[in-house]
């Protein structure tokens, strides 16, 4: 477990920044144009939130053996993740700056939600967390000294990282999927009208046009007066939920196939 880490990245809260940090993620071309040419969120949109979730949770909570899992797990999607030599826009799953931007998004979105729901961090907590929160991208092989020093040297990365952004036609069908899906459980498309609103309302003014999200203010704010209001009391077994559920999902494939391995091996005695 990572101390200080692990008082913040387990609260359900935020769930509701998974939009805003992968439209960042996507507004850098590399990253859009990836995801767009290996990814198919229209069959299954919430497989990037739950697979980023998954990873978290295990690089901060986990046992050593569920880090070895999703470490395996991510080295084997990215691994074919490259773009074509000749492609207009180059990209490759195992550059260190990519993975970097993807951490940076994940941080940001998750010490903003926080603070606004929960109160600002103890400024020696917060350093604390900022430092440890590079694990999301050293566990990819990122190197430590890519992330900035300190916060003030990771506010300044961000505000040139953001004035790069750039979101073209394919990545807004991306984006499209993401927030409109067709397909998955119907609790989620029930609820996708509060996830464009949260998500909308959590961007800058310029991502939102770039993106072409339309969102009214005063729906976002009474949205974060209610849950400012409501969170901060919920019983804490309900705010660590996501939590306890996406590593036991985690274990799940690894018992079933111990459990399928002992199967072949009964049958495979008793046919001889």
């Amino acid at each position: 477990m990572i101390p200080a880490l692990s008082g913040l990245a387990d609260e359900a809260l935020l769930l509701a920044g998974g939009g805003r940090a992968i439209l960042l993620q996507l507004a850098d071309p590399a990253i859009g144009h990836a995801v767009a040419e290996h990814s198919d969120f229209a069959s299954d949109p919430l497989k990037r939130l739950r697979n980023t979730l998954t990873y978290v949770y295990a690089l901060v909570y986990g046992t050593d053996e569920q880090v070895a899992a999703v470490r395996r797990m991510v080295q084997v999607a990215h691994a074919p993740v490259r773009s074509e030599r000749d492609a207009d826009i180059q990209y490759d799953a195992s550059d260190p700056r990519l993975q970097l931007w993807v951490a940076a998004t994940l941080y940001e979105t998750a010490i903003a939600l926080y603070e606004r729901v929960l109160g600002p961090l103890p400024e020696h907590e917060a350093e604390l967390v900022y430092r440890e929160y590079a694990v999301i991208g050293t566990a990819l092989g990122m190197p430590r000294e890519l992330w900035p020093a300190d916060r003030a040297a990771f506010a300044r990365y961000w505000d040139e990282k953001v004035a790069t952004l750039r979101v073209d036609d394919t990545v807004r069908a991306v984006s499209v999927q993401l927030l409109h899906p067709r397909t998955g459980p119907l609790w989620m498309r029930a609820a996708m009208p509060l996830v464009r609103i949260a998500t909308a309302g959590q961007l800058s003014p310029e991502l939102r046009a770039a993106y072409g999200l339309e969102v009214s203010e005063r729906r976002y704010e009474r949205l974060m007066r209610v849950t400012t209001a409501i969170y901060p009391h919920l019983p804490r077994r309900l705010r660590r939920a996501p939590r306890v559920h996406y590593l036991r999902r985690l274990d799940a494939p690894r018992a079933l196939s111990g459990g399928a391995t002992r199967r072949c091996a009964r049958r495979s005695a008793v046919r001889r």
